[in-house]
């Protein structure tokens, strides 16, 4: 009797693991899939990565080969590009109502700010967001999309060693490069209803908006100097027209 029972309890066990592990090996795809759903319903724009890799046990993951597209009528093909962005998670969360992010880190991302000087590729996505945190208009996907209005609670958002590609086409068409001040965002979603996914994108977005326009004015005197020659003529007046492409970017961070 003792070793049926030690048999069945061993075939139990036997089939828990088996499910652990489908689970776990299911889970990155469905992750992956996910952002690759939602991401362009939120911002209109192409959405891609290689891959998800995260541990339910440890809580440690990262996302590898991120893109964000830009929208139509820019003639770069991406905003946003990170080789990695790491994340740490609070396992016991993940069945709760408000998920736990401990920390977020995107190291050395490449971002692309395109602008004609009236608008910029940056501002258009953020737009484009703001619509969906809004709740209205064509672009509103937490009703369609369950998984975009889930709840979340970011405890830091750390953006190092960013580099920011400058290009202004009433400037000649030439390009730049200027670093990107570094970005940390903390305690998102502390309350009991959290922050959603969206308005966490909306706050990190605004975030690298108002770093890349804090850049374009911090090196307003050497621009021309770093341009070599392509673009000519950057003076404040121009320097000024480039930070009026951000569009109106409001202050993001009062809701947390």
């Amino acid at each position: 009797m003792k070793k049926r029972v030690f048999i069945g309890f061993g075939i139990i066990l036997a089939l828990f693991l088996v499910a652990i592990v489908t689970a776990f090996f299911f889970l990155n795809s469905i992750v992956k899939g996910g952002i690759e759903k939602v991401g362009p319903m939120v911002t209109l724009s192409p959405v891609h990565l290689d891959s998800v890799t995260l541990s339910l046990f440890s809580g440690k993951g990262a996302i590898h080969g991120f893109s964000l597209g830009n929208p139509e009528g820019y003639k770069t093909p991406e905003a946003i590009k990170v080789a990695k962005v790491d994340i740490s998670i609070e396992p016991s969360s993940v069945t709760s109502h408000k998920k736990i992010v401990r920390s977020v880190l995107i190291e050395n991302p490449e971002i692309t700010y395109e602008t004609d000087l009236k608008g910029s590729n940056l501002a258009k996505i953020l737009s484009n967001i703001q619509l969906t945190v809004g709740g209205s208009g064509k672009n509103t996907v937490t009703n369609q999309t369950p998984s975009a209005g889930t709840a979340l609670q970011v405890d830091e958002i750390a953006i190092t060693g960013g580099k920011i590609r400058v290009g202004a086409t009433m400037l000649g068409g030439g390009a730049i490069t200027l670093p990107l001040p570094e970005i940390k965002i903390a305690n998102l979603g502390q309350g009991p209803e959290g922050i959603t996914p969206v308005e966490v994108a909306e706050k990190v977005l605004s975030a690298v908006l108002n770093g890349t326009l804090k850049a374009v004015a911090d090196n307003a005197l050497s621009l021309g100097k770093q341009a070599g020659g392509e673009i000519k003529g950057v003076g404040t007046g121009a320097v000024d027209m480039l930070k009026k492409g951000g569009g109106g970017v409001s202050d993001l961070f009062k809701k947390k």
